[in-house]
C-alpha cells in the first residue's frame, strides 16, 4: 500500500456512514421497558415518601435554626451577666494576696460560666465548692492580716 492509497482510505473514515437500521427505535423501546417495569402501587408508594422526607428535612432545618437562636441568646445572656459579675470581684488591700485574689475570681468566674452549661456536672460543683472556700481562707488571711 503506498502513501495515495493510504490517504484515499482516511478521507473515507472521515465521511459520516449512516447505520444500517433505525437505532432510536430499539432505544425508546428499551426505556419504555425499564420504565414500565414499576408498577402502579409502586409508583403511588413513592410519592408519599418523597413528601415525608421534604417535610423531614424542613423540620430539621426549623429546628437547627432554633437551636441556633438559642444557643446565640444564652451566650448574649451570659455575655451581659459576665460584666456585673467581673465588677463584684473582691480586692483586699495587702498587695501581697491581691494576686491571688485576682486569680480565684477569675477561677471562679470561669467555673460559673462552665457550670451554665453543665449545671448537674459534680466536678465543675467540687471545683467551684474549692473556689469559694479558697477565696473564705483567703478573706481570712487578710482580714488576720490587718
Amino acid at each position: 500500500m503506498n502513501e495515495f492509497e493510504w490517504r484515499q482510505q482516511l478521507r473515507k473514515l472521515h465521511q459520516p456512514i449512516a447505520p444500517s437500521r433505525d437505532l432510536w427505535g430499539a432505544i425508546d423501546a428499551a426505556l419504555d421497558e425499564r420504565g414500565s417495569g414499576a408498577t402502579p402501587l409502586q409508583a403511588a408508594r413513592r410519592a408519599p415518601r418523597r413528601t415525608w422526607l421534604l417535610a423531614a428535612a424542613i423540620a430539621g432545618a426549623f429546628l437547627l435554626a432554633g437551636g441556633i437562636g438559642l444557643r446565640l441568646q444564652h451566650h448574649a445572656t451570659v455575655a451581659n451577666d459576665t460584666p456585673a459579675l467581673a465588677n463584684a470581684h473582691w480586692n483586699p488591700s495587702d498587695p501581697r494576696l491581691g494576686g491571688a485574689a485576682i486569680e480565684l475570681d477569675a477561677a471562679r468566674l470561669e467555673l460559673q460560666q462552665a457550670m451554665q452549661q453543665a449545671p448537674h456536672s459534680p466536678s465543675l460543683q467540687r471545683l467551684l465548692a474549692r473556689t469559694e472556700q479558697q477565696q473564705t481562707q483567703l478573706r481570712h488571711l487578710a482580714h488576720e492580716a490587718g
